[in-house]
């Protein structure tokens, strides 16, 4: 270890370089410790008798492993510097075999030519203010130099933008990652993740996601961490109870519904992780709920979360994820805006707008739709019993007897109940023809079952696909394979619930929404599927909206609901409102709730 420690009246700096068999060659050309230093006068003098000269001094300093470093700075005076903790050799795990480690430093061209000469450093927490702690990070080289050696390859070049969001989670004991769906949140886990693996800070990870996106977290592991053991946790009880107790296991995946079956596993004394990992982690957001409450309680060093939704409905939403990232730092009485400030360390988040300037464009357009005669008649009467029936029932009406009209009315919007006539169908199958001229691909978006299956029997010459929580799991992948690969297969007809995360379908340029869902959060992450990383043309999405129907309204409640994730993550204040009330329910109808009424 090689420093020269240059001292003068108000400021230290260290200039050198340190090296070690075991980690990257660190240098550094100057360093700004913020110690402040002066000259202080005896309090019983009102001035100084001579006016105070400015020195400086310099040491060299070459030490094999120094723990403490003194510098004189004349009689009487010393400073004194505490030396930093570098990573030391830990022993190695049996599947990092030797010589694998992060390799010495060297340059490498980021993933965009006009950032070639850019580089990423590690991003320490705003809490970290020891010295010693911030030494340790400002001293590390770039993460590019990290990714420059043939034994930590990469498949490919990151962005410079995935380079900072690794940087943000590597030193972080609790971080949420909220970049916008598409931008590769998966892969600057798993980097960040190995990374700490090879550090040795890292040997037992938990990751939880959706169980439908199990494969494709295994997919994304082999391909930027292929030399990390995965195992994820499938199979009877007993199979799992050995799976969980298995050691030298790095790296273990687990959907939310099995935490749920495995509690008495997870709790066990002797289960303890070193990070734990919420992929979709909007999961969490009712903290009353049974799965939220079993992430808070497992034991860990580390808790990292992933969502392009931190706010899905309102506010609470974004409570329920901190509970198990930071306990206590937020709570459901805070203003929005100060709950973003204090927020602002724990979180990342990234839209497509302001990294991927190359990105092709999404082009998102509402497509309004007349109802056909015999719907409209069909609405009209649907409308006119169910608004009639919730005034007689009075104070006895709640929000699910409205709901239940909603739903009804939105059904009928797609197809007539009576007629199976549908406006929406003969403007998509118009869509359609040219869409499958050109040889392109399209997904088609609803939240009913019924309707896909529906949209199949009457689309049958362009070569729909379905994919729902009625095809099983294990026949998923195929379906997406088929629709990639094709070329006969212009059409995927998908639910919300089954394929609103974890899909990569960038090869589709066409997004329709048949019919709208309540969450704003949920029709972006429809349209994330085709718009994301790998796109290469320009994405089209049509919004189809009965006119003079439900779906206006409710249109407007997802405007709304907009406003409240702006609040949180800019500093734009709230134009009206956020969230949709109770009153509000009702007046999707003209109807009063009992205190109005009474007022």
């Amino acid at each position: 270890m090689n420093f020269d420690i240059t001292s003068s009246i108000d400021r230290i700096t260290l200039e050198g370089s340190w090296s070690s068999p075991e980690l990257p060659t660190i240098g550094v050309s100057s360093v700004d410790c913020r110690l402040a230093v002066s000259t202080k006068t005896p309090i019983t003098s009102t001035l100084p008798r001579r006016k105070a000269r400015l020195k400086t001094r310099r040491a060299r300093i070459a030490f094999a492993n120094p723990k403490v470093i003194s510098v004189p700075l004349g009689r009487n005076m010393k400073i004194t510097v505490r030396s930093f903790p570098f990573a030391t050799a830990a022993p190695r795990p049996n599947w990092l075999t030797s010589g694998e480690h992060i390799p010495r430093s060297r340059s490498v061209p980021t993933a965009r030519s006009d950032a070639s000469d850019s580089t990423t450093r590690l991003v320490p927490p705003a809490d970290v203010v020891k010295l010693v702690d911030r030494l340790f990070y400002v001293l590390q080289p770039p993460l590019e130099s990290w990714v420059a050696g043939e034994k930590l390859h990469l498949p490919h070049q990151p962005f410079p933008y995935q380079y900072e969001g690794i940087a943000f989670l590597y030193p972080r004991h609790a971080a949420i990652l909220a970049d916008e769906m598409g931008l590769g949140k998966t892969m600057q886990a798993i980097t960040a993740i190995r990374f700490l693996l090879h550090s040795g800070e890292l040997q037992r990870v938990l990751l939880v996601c959706p169980k439908p996106l199990v494969s494709n977290w295994e997919r994304e592991f082999a391909q930027w961490a292929p030399e990390v053991p995965v195992m994820s946790i499938v199979g009877p009880r007993h199979r799992r109870v050995w799976q969980w107790r298995l050691p030298e296991v790095p790296v273990r995946i687990a959907n939310y519904e099995l935490l749920h079956r495995d509690q008495e596993l997870l709790l066990e004394p002797g289960q303890k992780f070193d990070l734990v990992v919420l992929d979709e982690s909007q999961r969490i957001k009712n903290r009353a709920s049974n799965i939220s409450s079993i992430v808070r309680h497992l034991r860990r060093s580390r808790s990292w979360a992933l969502t392009g939704t931190p706010v899905e409905n309102s506010a609470d939403d974004l409570v329920g994820i901190f509970e198990f990232v930071s306990p206590g730092t937020l709570h459901d009485q805070m203003k929005l805006r100060q709950m973003g400030r204090l927020a602002g360390d724990y979180v990342l988040r990234r839209t497509k707008n302001q990294v991927l300037n190359d990105l092709p464009p999404c082009l998102v357009q509402d497509t309004p739709i007349d109802l056909l005669p015999e719907q409209q008649e069909s609405y009209r009467m649907a409308e006119e019993e169910g608004v009639l029936r919730l005034t007689k029932m009075g104070d006895a009406a709640t929000i699910h007897h409205v709901f239940e009209l909603v739903l009804r009315l939105k059904q009928i919007c797609n197809f007539d109940p009576a007629t199976g006539h549908s406006a929406k169908l003969e403007r998509l199958e118009a869509d359609l023809e040219e869409i499958a001229a050109s040889g392109q691909k399209a997904i088609v978006f609803s939240q009913w079952v019924a309707s896909l299956v529906e949209l199949r029997r009457r689309l049958k010459r362009f070569g729909p696909l379905e994919y729902h929580g009625r095809i099983p799991t294990r026949q998923r992948d195929d379906v997406i394979r088929r629709f990639r690969e094709d070329p006969d297969a212009h059409l995927l007809l998908i639910s919300y619930g089954a394929g609103c995360v974890g899909l990569n379908l960038q090869f589709a340029s066409y997004v329709f929404l048949f019919d709208r869902w309540w969450n704003p959060a949920v029709e972006d992450q429809a349209i994330n599927r085709a718009h994301r990383i790998g796109s290469s043309r320009a994405v089209n999405v049509a919004r189809f909206i009965s006119l003079s129907t439900i779906e206006e309204r409710i249109d407007q409640v997802l405007r709304d609901k907009r406003e409240i994730f702006a609040t949180i993550f800019s500093d734009v204040a709230p134009q009206q409102k956020m969230g949709l009330s109770r009153k509000e329910i009702f007046g999707l109808f003209d109807l009063q709730i009992a205190q109005d009424a009474a007022a």
